[in-house]
């Protein structure tokens, strides 16, 4: 699509009258609440799927790669937000022994004769929760920030051709657009510099629909704990710091800037009123307050939308809003058919993991653990969501040194490390096992967590490690990330399908 051609989309997506799309949810919305009540969303069993997004380096420098948009879909992998994204998504399988073998099967089948075909190209996909080396010959402030104006339409140069994206850059909604975080500051024109992160995204379905405020309530109170193993993120391009002392940039790192990323630049300033869409939710207490919650959140870009031969077209404004109903922990309810139809979690915080098998990891992790903990009433359900909230953000900063708050089985409150994830992975392995794992699978399944957690290493803190060591030895701050970056490509190339994280650690 030409610049003229996608400017003219945008100026009309912007000409949608956002009342009557709003209307018209709020209606569909009461249809959707009709046909959760009587039992459409429910399944017979649990249901796990993962969404995986990666970006795309030169195979000899490591520098960002734009990937051409016919190549990527030779490799049967779909768009993302930046030209250097790729994102593929599993089938949504039974949460068995058969079912996590096919999650893993499906992604390792894909991505192997991707990167073969990409490699022809001298192009690798990395999974990864931030890329650090620019294209070449460009800066990482250039990459993120280049815009055109085109019939008063603001276009950003390095992202894909949706029009979505485009019309969020000029709309009336306040993003801004900005990166906030320590000794970083960044302001753009789009949600460009949202094309920094890359992420995983488990997804559970839920046996019985109106039960998902009571699962939801789980998921926000293990958001934290789980997070906190899979932080990847510490270190932006370098060209993005500020004018600090090397030694002071490191101390200062957080462990998953992808967090601080997201909220900074999808959300309004701190001094704007309206209420930010990336965020940690709340409780609900019933499906149809998630409904409702859903319907009211602010639509940054209405559309006009008709009807389909999906069975959910019957919600397409709803489906629409939910598009950037963007909340950390996110309820979904979408089905091509009626018999597909379905209510599920999506478990949205965590970045990519350095291997396929770490990726299935976290997802027999959080689907075991929401098996679990409604069954067994475990008492974390009264956490107060503020100590929730606190702890993600806490994990989103120092990871497994994060002080986290959790409450046992026994009721008693805890924040030593060992206590937590001990009972973490024994809560997830007995979930495993309900659904026909035996004790070893479920074992196996979990082991690269459990190494971290026994370690206290996460990728992020490796990274971290890499750079401080560097830093000490008075190597320039760039070139410690670089050289971090090209180590991490390096052990990635051999293990990201045949392999796991602490396998880089012997």
């Amino acid at each position: 699509m030409s610049a003229s051609e996608l400017a003219a989309a945008v100026a009309q997506a912007l000409d949608v009258d956002a009342e009557a799309f709003h209307a018209q949810a709020r209606e569909e919305a009461e249809s959707l609440k009709e046909e959760v009540r009587s039992g459409t969303f429910d399944n017979t069993e649990a249901i796990v799927g993962m969404e995986l997004e990666l970006y795309a380096v030169d195979d000899q420098t490591d520098a960002l790669r734009r990937v051409p948009r016919q190549l990527l879909e030779l490799v049967g992998f779909e768009k993302e937000l930046g030209l250097h994204n790729a994102e593929m998504q599993t089938s949504p399988v039974p949460l068995n022994s058969h079912g996590l073998a096919a999650q893993r099967h499906e992604l390792k089948s894909s991505l192997m004769p991707a990167q073969e075909r990409l490699g022809t190209e001298g192009i690798r996909l990395v999974s990864d929760g931030m890329w650090t080396v620019p294209p070449t010959g460009e800066t990482a402030r250039e990459y993120l920030c280049d815009a055109v104006e085109e019939d008063g339409i603001r276009i950003g140069t390095n992202m894909s051709d949706s029009v979505r994206y485009h019309t969020m850059a000029n709309t009336d909604y306040p993003s801004a657009f900005e990166l906030d975080a320590p000794h970083v500051s960044l302001r753009a024109e789009s949600v460009m510099p949202e094309a920094l992160i890359t992420s995983i995204q488990p997804h559970y379905q839920i046996p019985h629909a109106p039960d998902l405020p009571e699962y939801f309530s789980y998921a926000l109170r293990v958001a934290g704990p789980v997070l906190a193993l899979g932080v990847n993120a510490p270190f932006f391009p370098p060209d993005l710091y500020d004018d600090a002392p090397d030694e002071e940039i490191v101390d200062d790192a957080h462990m998953e800037n992808r967090i601080g990323v997201f909220e900074s630049v999808l959300n309004p300033p701190e001094d704007d009123p309206t209420p930010p869409k990336v965020c940690f939710p709340p409780d609900f207490e019933t499906v149809e307050e998630v409904i409702d919650d859903i319907v009211e959140d602010d639509t940054i870009v209405p559309m006009d939308l008709q009807s389909g031969t999906r069975f959910d077209d019957g919600f397409v404004h709803l489906r629409h809003k939910h598009g950037s109903y963007w909340r950390w922990v996110r309820p979904v309810f979408e089905g091509a058919t009626r018999s597909a139809a379905n209510a599920r979690i999506e478990f949205r915080p965590l970045p990519a993991q350095p291997t396929v098998d770490d990726a299935i990891a976290f997802e027999a992790l959080f689907a075991g653990l929401m098996e679990s903990l409604p069954k067994l009433e475990h008492p974390i359900q009264s956490q107060d969501w503020e100590t929730a909230e606190d702890n993600f953000y806490a994990a989103a900063e120092d990871g497994l040194r994060a002080d986290i708050e959790w409450i046992t089985a026994d009721g008693e409150t805890t924040t030593a490390t060992d206590e937590i994830y001990g009972e973490l992975f024994e809560l997830a392995r007995e979930g495993l096992e309900l659904h026909g794992l035996s004790t070893e699978e479920a074992h196996e399944y979990i082991r690269p967590l459990r190494e971290r957690a026994d370690r206290r290493l996460t990728p992020a803190r490796w990274k971290h490690e890499y750079v401080r060591q560097r830093v000490e030895e008075k190597v320039p701050l760039a070139e410690a990330i670089w050289g971090m970056q090209s180590a991490y490509i390096r052990h990635q190339r051999e293990t990201l399908l045949d392999g796991s994280f602490v396998d880089w650690l012997e």
